[in-house]
């Protein structure tokens, strides 16, 4: 199991270009995924902390230190900021891999890509988005403006943590915006690092502010803020509802939201004769990064005539999943982010198995000397769509195999979830894939082969998903600014 040296650890809030403990000198442990053990004691960041970064926020955007430069002047630094992430890749990964449990390999080849590909495609972006002149007669000219808008709080996830502080970073400072981050207490340390490297690429001392600490605490904190003007946040449905409550008892604050998922994975039965690759794409969607994905493809429905064998192709994609110790290379499925997800999980796997589904492969719990939190990936078969396993956000690397008749039914139970953020379908007559692409309602659909689309494609969800917001695409930008009419009459 590897371990980071201590020494190097930012541990601190990051507010207004320098670290300090948090001001009561609280703290919270950060415990290792693979190990259970401890990593380090984190700074628990308390409302004082939190009005300290969003007064240094706002006083760097009134100022204009960021907000007013040129756009190429953000470009070049968030350019700058790319770069010394890349050259601090083994470094960064590292941290992901022992503090939220991300497979070395991923973060190599996903996590750290996706990170850098994310700030430099806004850095990009910065000066090729633009205004409108209205139609008028002769005698008016209306501009339609976007300017930033303001203080953003941005509460991040824990599964990914690099790559989604990218995906809200990146834009919003792209804009001209001021940042306070909140990121996971269970996975802080790479956005501390990150913050630090932001800095020397030349990003203005309040620009961007990080506030480690305990959802409802800080979190909080951010989200009744008067002076924050929209808040940001990918976590679970049940969190995205508070931070709803929160702009109501505030300021009415803009809420972006990106929730949770169940989504489904539709196999029509023209696979007869490609199950094996079916099987793994759909595998690779419900079981990577251990199942803990709002997008993963936890429900799979698949028709009756092919459902035996598309079953045991699965179990056997399954167990071929090395499960072990993220820093090992050869580790394709690592531990679940905490001891409560893993007795979570393992309680839907009963429930499941108690309801009359049948457990295929996995369900159990493994590697329990190492006291981490590890479970093998897991099959059920002969769900039904009524079960808890196939209506609720497992968060954890199980699947729920559900037959259909037609594609009228494939459809209804498809569409039979609070959810609605992303359904992968597997087809070859592309005008069923395409009728059912047009039914499903999800924020992506991805046909024959699972994605969430790339950076040029807004990614969110439909329902209790999430809302107000987009990430990725040009799109992102609408959440991150406002609009402005500017009116001339001419004399």
């Amino acid at each position: 199991m590897a371990e980071i040296p201590t020494e190097s650890l930012r541990t601190g809030a990051y507010i207004d270009g320098t670290f300090r403990p948090a001001a009561d000198g609280a703290t919270f442990e950060s415990l290792a995924p693979a190990t259970g053990r401890k990593i380090t004691d984190v700074a628990a960041c308390g409302a004082e902390d939190v009005d300290t970064a969003v007064a240094s926020a706002r006083a760097a955007f009134e100022t204009g230190t960021w907000s007013q430069t040129d756009p190429a002047e953000r470009k070049a630094v968030l350019l700058r900021l790319a770069d010394l992430i890349e050259a601090a890749t083994e470094e960064l990964a590292l941290l992901e891999s022992v503090d939220a449990g991300r497979p070395i390999a991923n973060c190599h080849e996903f996590d750290l890509p996706d990170t850098i590909g994310t700030i430099r495609w806004y850095a990009e972006a910065v000066d090729k988005v633009f205004g409108k002149v209205s139609p008028t007669g002769s005698g008016e000219l209306g501009l339609i403006v976007r300017e930033p808008i303001g203080v953003v709080g941005a509460v991040l996830p824990w599964n990914f943590p690099a790559a989604m502080l990218a995906w809200k970073m990146a834009p919003a400072l792209a804009a001209g915006n001021s940042l306070v981050v909140k990121p996971p207490e269970l996975a802080s340390l790479s956005t501390l690092r990150i913050a630090e490297l932001a800095t020397e690429a030349g990003v203005p001392d309040g620009v961007f502010n990080v506030i480690p600490g305990l959802g409802h605490i800080a979190g909080r904190a951010l989200g009744l803020h008067p002076d924050v003007d929209m808040i940001t946040f990918t976590g679970s449905t049940e969190i995205g509802r508070e931070f709803l409550r929160y702009s109501a008892d505030s300021n009415l604050k803009n809420i972006a939201l990106e929730c949770g998922g169940k989504s489904p994975q539709i196999v029509l039965a023209d696979n007869a004769d490609r199950l094996p690759e079916v099987a793994e794409d759909l595998a690779e969607a419900a079981f990577w990064a251990s199942g803990q994905n709002c997008s993963a493809g936890s429900r799979i429905l698949v028709h009756e005539s092919i459902r035996s064998d598309f079953v045991d192709e699965l179990a056997r994609q399954a167990t071929v999943r090395t499960v072990g110790d993220p820093s090992s290379p050869e580790t394709v499925t690592g531990p679940l982010i905490e001891a409560s997800a893993l007795e979570r999980v393992l309680g839907y796997v009963d429930g499941a198995r108690s309801a009359g589904a049948r457990i295929v492969t996995g369900g159990e719990a493994l590697l329990g000397e190492t006291g981490g939190w590890y479970i093998a990936p897991t099959v059920i078969d002969g769900v039904e769509p009524g079960m808890q396993v196939a209506r609720e956000e497992v968060f954890g690397p199980v699947v729920a195999v559900i037959g259909f008749d037609d594609e009228a039914e494939a459809l209804r139970m498809a569409n039979d979830t609070e959810y609605g953020l992303a359904a992968p379908i597997w087809a070859r007559d592309i005008d069923k894939a395409v009728r059912l692409a047009r039914g499903v309602r999800a924020g992506t659909v991805a046909i024959n082969g699972y994605s969430e689309g790339n950076i040029t494609t807004p990614f969110g969800g439909y329902r209790t998903s999430g809302f107000g917001g987009r990430d990725n695409g040009l799109e992102a930008f609408e959440q991150y600014t406002q609009l402005k009419t500017i009116w001339l009459t001419i004399r």
